[in-house]
């Protein structure tokens, strides 16, 4: 009974998981290009753009194929090579990866040739199955129709189930490098199901190939977790590194955590609480705008280092983190030091829906500090209907201070600008500080903005040391501000921090 449905039903059962393989090849490649690349809205086009059109060609291949020679045996080896290019990536992605990372080009092109390189091949190959399993399936003309639909049905159906796998259970459970482990198994398993294969050297080459890609990718895991210190993991939002380096100020340890090649989201010294980025000083300047700290909200957890200094600094404050990932809380309980405390409270949620939710008029202060990759503010979080929902949450004398990456002159200032425009449409009050006075407005680089509910003018004078110290960077030119206001329909974000990205890289050469 099982064999007679195997044979009956192999065709179908084949696109339906080929399906599912495709669509979980294509959503782990942005885990996989992030540690290089970033997982921007450019990273992810070019990667479906490459794999929907290696896909095309072969759909094209596959009927070409399969009307020259309608063979089982054929599909068989075509996806058994499928299964070996993808042994290929998992063996030579961090080479590929680290050389086009180097090289001197805007990321959008980079995110194009990377994924040509290490995806399009095996999805040329996955392409031509469909095609090839309706001619083999085809016994005649008046059942066209309907054998193309079934099997193409089938298709998506598999492609739906990848997806949900891939996103729900794959990647924050298995990881994006061990889960193409299990997509390029499941094919090299899968073709000799389809139809016997010779034990020739080539298909003995694949598994082996299969085989030395796992074991010199768990070698690599191995080296990087136990001898380097490296801890790096996906989460159902993202793909993270912790590691061990070392501060160049101050010569001291710092444990830091990235989820992009370019920039660390956060870091703590190992043997003290001392704030290491020095931005996250500026988060002080609240008590300035807002004497009377009674509750803050901190958008963005990530390795927890100002909420730790939160609740240090303002013994009698309380606090609350809005991190939409938990494995990020995990990784900061288990690397950076932090504790329960009565007066934290942590919502694993979105911001922008907690903010939409949350209690008119309950903080005195908002503290901003959510990226995504690369320097980028989750784009909802920073339109003009999301600063409204935090002025609605704030008190009547209450502030923001937003940290954010942008130049503030010149062709990488276009997300400042709209960003500052957005502000001033809400707060009667915005102010601009410089983390760094040395450098030039030109450079992309750390800003803050304050901006305060008080209609009383703000006083750039203060006898708190630490305060004082701070106000010395505020930004006093007059600023043309040129972007339009970011609204929920508009706003170009990622296109603004690409454009500051790419000079930015182009800079460091």
């Amino acid at each position: 009974m099982i064999v007679r449905f195997y044979r009956t039903f192999i065709l179908e059962i084949t696109v339906f998981i080929c399906g599912a393989l495709v669509m979980i090849f294509e959503i782990i490649g942005s885990r996989i290009l992030s540690p290089y690349i970033g997982t921007s809205t450019y990273v992810w086009t070019s990667l479906i753009g490459i794999i929907l059109a290696a896909l095309s060609l072969g759909y094209w291949l596959g009927g070409r194929l399969a009307d020259r020679r309608p063979d089982p045996k054929l599909l068989a080896a075509v996806i058994f090579t499928a299964g070996g290019l993808i042994s290929v990536t998992v063996l030579i992605k961090d080479v590929v990866l680290s050389s086009i990372a180097g090289i001197p080009l805007g990321l959008e092109l980079k995110a194009v040739i990377a994924a040509i390189l290490l995806f399009a091949p095996a999805s040329i190959c996955l392409g031509v199955v469909a095609p090839f399993a309706v001619r083999l399936k085809m016994t005649s003309l008046d059942t066209t129709g309907r054998t193309v639909g079934r099997l193409y049905a089938l298709s998506t159906i598999g492609s739906i189930a990848g997806t949900f796998a891939a996103g729900f259970f794959l990647i924050p459970f298995v990881g994006s490098v061990r889960t193409l482990y299990f997509v390029a198994g499941g094919l090299i398993v899968l073709a000799p199901l389809v139809a016997p294969l010779k034990f020739s050297p080539r298909n003995i080459s694949v598994v082996l190939l299969f085989i030395l890609g796992v074991a010199a990718s768990e070698v690599n895991i191995y080296v990087l977790r136990v001898h380097l210190e490296v801890y790096d993991a996906d989460t159902e939002y993202t793909r993270f590194r912790v590691y061990n380096s070392t501060d160049p100020k101050t010569g001291k340890q710092v444990r830091a955590l990235a989820t992009d090649p370019y920039f660390v989201q956060s870091a703590a010294f190992v043997d003290s609480d001392e704030l290491v980025l020095e931005y996250s000083r500026f988060y002080h300047l609240m008590r300035h705008y807002q004497p009377r700290i009674g509750k803050s909200l901190i958008i963005g957890g990530a390795g927890y280092s100002f909420p730790k200094e939160h609740l240090k600094v303002y013994p009698d404050a309380q606090l609350d983190v809005a991190e939409i990932d938990p494995k990020m809380t995990e990784i900061a309980r288990k690397f950076f030091g932090l504790r329960d405390d009565p007066r934290l409270t942590i919502i694993h949620e979105d911001a922008r829906m907690y903010i939409n939710r949350a209690e008119t008029g309950q903080y005195d202060a908002v503290l901003m500090d959510a990226f995504g990759s690369l320097f980028s503010v989750p784009h909802h979080l920073t339109t003009v209907e999301a600063v409204r929902e935090i002025s609605r949450i704030l008190k009547d004398d209450g502030v923001v201070i937003f940290n954010l990456g942008s130049a503030i002159t010149g062709p990488s200032s276009g997300f400042l600008q709209a960003e500052l425009r957005t502000y001033q449409e809400v707060f009667p009050q915005v102010h601009l500080y410089k983390v760094r006075s040395e450098y030039p407005d030109h450079r992309l680089q750390n800003l803050i903005i304050a901006a305060s509910k008080s209609p009383s003018p703000a006083i750039f004078i203060s006898e708190d040391p630490q305060i004082a110290s701070l106000l010395t960077h505020l930004y006093t030119s007059e600023l043309p501000l040129e972007r339009n206001i970011l609204t929920d329909n508009l706003a170009p974000v990622e296109y603004y921090n690409s454009i500051a990205q790419n000079i930015y890289l182009t800079d460091r050469r």
